[in-house]
């Protein structure tokens, strides 16, 4: 009994020894983990690796489904450090704000048109997110064909030149030469690391790009000639590009204005007398005038992007 207090004062300092250690492994170990991720996405191998992840339970489910896999792939494409989950919820979170929104402002029928119209807007904001990484790729390709000419020029293998145009070029390119660099690393073909470039962003230019440079790792030839000649075929593309984009700003600013328009005649009607879109949109006959004239709009919309749309 006399060596109960000692023994107990001995325990007692182990463990808080051994608590010592714990914290101390676990903060060196939490240390470690952020250095890393840290130099990860500075090298672009994990871009947003180190953020925490939302709605982790409802990334989960969506990924089991095809539409969970169409929405990552789309995401990849885009370039938004975003899971499909954070998206799903996020989109979500959005229509049911724009459902109370519309329908305090106009109606509550109005707020269901604007909400389904919400879920096309969803997809549509990422086809133009995918859009604009293609138009910022494309506009990089005279500086990417002209760093793989010199590299090539200089001795280096066209693996290795790609490497190198990773440190050197800006996003978009520098981080899709990345996925491509390190799937050559990991044992993929060249030609299927840069098929799979194309697929995710296409374009005519690029796939001429992506052509000649398969060609000339089948064949062998004068790969720094073909570049010289691409790089400069590329520039003469981006200046017509950038001149038809110029003359075609207005009638694209008028396929979003008409539906605005629209939209202010409806507030006028509102205005005029309370409650006369609750009183329209009361009746079927309403119901259906407001669905077919939404219809209009959004087929007028839709032929006017399809006939100013650029194809790449």
């Amino acid at each position: 009994m006399d060596k109960l207090p000692l023994l107990t004062i001995g325990v007692t300092l182990a463990a808080c020894v051994l608590v010592v250690i714990g914290v101390h492994a676990f903060s060196s170990g939490k240390a470690h983990q952020e250095e890393l991720y840290r130099r990860m996405s500075q090298t672009g191998q994990f871009e947003g690796v180190g953020r925490r992840r939302r709605f982790g339970k409802v990334d989960r489910r969506l990924r089991g489904t095809k539409l969970g896999n169409h929405i990552e792939r789309k995401l990849a494409a885009t370039g938004l450090d975003m899971t499909p989950g954070e998206y799903a919820v996020y989109v979500v979170a959005v229509l049911v704000v724009l459902y109370f929104i519309v329908s305090s402002i106009f109606a509550p029928f109005f707020g269901l048109l604007a909400a389904a119209i919400g879920v096309w807007g969803g997809n549509a904001f990422l086809n133009m997110q995918i859009n604009k990484r293609t138009e910022a790729f494309i506009n990089q390709l005279p500086e990417l064909t002209r760093l793989l000419a010199n590299a090539t020029q200089a001795g280096l293998a066209l693996r290795t030149a790609i490497a190198m145009a990773c440190e050197e070029m800006d996003d978009p390119a520098r981080s899709e030469l990345r996925r491509v660099a390190d799937q050559l690393a990991v044992g993929h073909s060249l030609e299927d690391a840069l098929n799979e470039l194309s697929e995710r962003l296409p374009s005519r230019e690029l796939t001429v790009l992506m052509t000649t440079l398969i060609l000339s790792s089948r064949a062998g030839g004068t790969i720094v000639t073909s570049l010289r000649n691409l790089t400069d075929t590329l520039e003469e593309r981006k200046e017509t590009r950038r001149e038809v984009n110029t003359l075609l700003s207005q009638v694209k600013m008028t396929a979003v204005m008409v539906p605005l328009l629209g939209a202010g005649f409806l507030l006028i009607i509102d205005s005029m007398r309370d409650g006369a879109l609750d009183d329209m949109t009361a009746a079927t006959t309403g119901k259906i005038a407001v669905i077919v004239a939404a219809g209009l709009y959004a087929t007028g919309f839709f032929l006017i992007t399809r006939l100013t749309k650029i194809r790449t």
